[in-house]
């Protein structure tokens, strides 16, 4: 019997957090047809934003890939909401969109973004390989260093 996502997080060491509310007048996520569009994710832990300043200037890569991650967390406790609390229900992670706030001369945000999804990748196996873009931002809410939104198709 093939493992569960739930058993796939806890094999990784991933606890889901509670699925932080909105921070303004938008939903957390629309399910339309078979596909849910999640709305950007920060990186919150503990309820608290972290890595709050630029990629390139405050921090490196390296931890600017970290804060992907944890935005990536924080979208699939979101998307566990979506599915009613079961992440099985997912066919395929098919977009993810990475807003790294970063320094003008920076260029490395898809290094950054593939904290984002290579964790969708270690969860969900081949049905995490998604198409994506990675691009830099003079500032994010909050100040944080990255955010990630992402579509995902339900069986």
């Amino acid at each position: 019997m093939p493992a569960t996502i739930e058993s796939r997080l806890a094999e990784l060491g991933i606890t889901l957090p509670q699925a932080p509310s909105p921070a303004a007048n938008y939903v957390p996520y629309v399910v339309s047809g078979p596909l849910v569009f999640l709305s950007g994710q920060v990186p919150m832990a503990d309820g608290k934003p972290s890595f709050v300043g630029k990629v390139g200037a405050d921090f490196s890569v390296d931890e600017g890939y970290q804060a992907a991650r944890l935005c990536a967390v924080n979208l699939l406790a979101q998307l566990r909401n979506a599915c009613d609390g079961d992440l099985d229900r997912v066919e395929r992670v098919v977009k993810l969109s990475g807003f790294v706030n970063c320094a003008p001369d920076f260029t490395a945000q898809p290094q950054v973004v593939n904290g984002a999804s290579d964790l969708m990748v270690e969860v969900f196996g081949e049905s995490g390989r998604h198409a994506r873009f990675a691009v830099g931002a003079p500032a994010l809410p909050l100040g944080v260093a990255v955010e990630v939104d992402g579509v995902f198709e339900l069986r």
